[in-house]
């Protein structure tokens, strides 16, 4: 099945469909998330994607043992999940302008809600998909609320179990939602790539037959790649601006340099995992095939000395050399002419 994401296309036999994740990288400045919008494009991504939560709406204020952020974590500064997410999150008052803006140069947004009135915010938005984040595929009053929308969903399996991510799609399933996108995602910051069993995209898309992607918390690229190579069509990366240093997500999210040679390196794979074009001549430009080498008058035989296994690949196959030996032609032919099989009589093709 494709599945169409504005003027995007997503499918099995369709180019990658690569997602800039701006997360909290626009460090609480609306002209910089302007610019992350602006570099995504810049740099090949198909879509730029936000979430939409605030802290009241994810969580609860509270310095109880249970939101505490522990002292391992890379955002421990925040000291609980209140403080972390009310920094990190994008201010609902943006959403119209940054919604606005990619419309105006060209590019996709959607967004990740994190709770129920987000969904019905950014339906007044005219939000053409959404995604299920990792820490949400259990929040199945959500996954419901983003059902009766009707529109695409990008499931992402982080945090997930088998269990978790059946009764997921079957609840996206039984609203008639058959458009979902399952991510292979480890909710780990930065993941590694032993994180990962890229085993499952293969056994997802048998499992499920849906379009699988990658939710990509590695660092570098060659995740992806791999994960192309095994049928993944989709990719988000966490993305920021070159000179950001000090967001909520700096620390494992790719700058435009590199985001570029990662939409780069996607692409030029998946080039070299499309099948050959048998009408490309340019290939054959170093392959040899049977030319005429000296004048041939019509009614004459092709002998030895009047053709020629030869650069470039694009008159007769040589396996024919032996088999026209002693044939005649139905033209005058001379040296350099291509030497087809309606120029030889009784030519046998085989």
């Amino acid at each position: 099945m494709n599945i169409k994401i504005g003027k995007k296309i997503i499918g099995q036999n369709k180019e990658s469909f690569i997602i800039a994740e701006m997360s909290g990288n626009h460090n609480a400045s609306i002209n910089k998330a302007m610019k992350i919008i602006l570099a995504a494009k810049k740099c090949g991504a198909d879509a730029i994607k936000l979430q939409t939560y605030t802290a009241d709406t994810i969580t609860i204020k509270s310095n109880k043992k249970d939101f505490l952020i522990p002292t391992s974590s890379p955002w421990k500064k925040k000291k609980n999940l209140w403080n972390l997410y009310n920094y990190a999150h994008t201010p609902w008052s943006w959403h119209p302008k940054l919604f606005n803006y990619a419309k105006k140069i060209g590019i996709e947004i959607f967004s990740s809600p994190f709770d129920e009135t987000a969904v019905d915010f950014l339906e007044s938005l005219g939000c053409k998909a959404y995604k299920i984040a990792s820490s949400e595929i259990n929040h199945i009053p959500l996954i419901e609320k983003v059902a009766e929308t009707k529109k695409p969903v990008f499931l992402s399996t982080g945090l997930a179990s088998f269990k978790d991510i059946d009764l997921a799609i079957k609840t996206l399933k039984k609203k008639n939602v058959q458009k979902i996108i399952l991510l292979l995602c480890k909710s780990n910051y930065p993941a590694k790539i032993q994180d990962y069993n890229l085993k499952l995209i293969k056994i997802f898309k048998k499992k499920y037959n849906i379009v699988i992607g990658l939710s990509d918390h590695s660092l570098g690229n060659s995740l992806a790649i791999s994960s192309l190579t095994l049928g993944a069509k989709v990719f988000e990366k966490h993305f920021k601006l070159n000179s950001e240093k000090n967001s909520v997500d700096s620390f494992f999210s790719q700058n435009e340099s590199e985001f570029k040679k990662y939409v780069s390196d996607i692409k030029q794979v998946e080039i070299a995992l499309d099948l050959p074009k048998e009408n490309n001549s340019n290939g054959f430009k170093s392959m040899r095939s049977i030319y005429v080498s000296r004048k041939i008058r019509k009614n004459e035989k092709i002998t030895v000395n009047n053709i020629k296994i030869s650069r470039p690949g694009l008159s007769l196959h040589p396996k024919f050399y032996n088999k026209i030996i002693g044939l005649k032609v139905t033209k005058n032919l001379s040296s350099g002419d291509r030497l087809l099989p309606k120029f030889i009589k009784n030519f046998i093709k085989s």
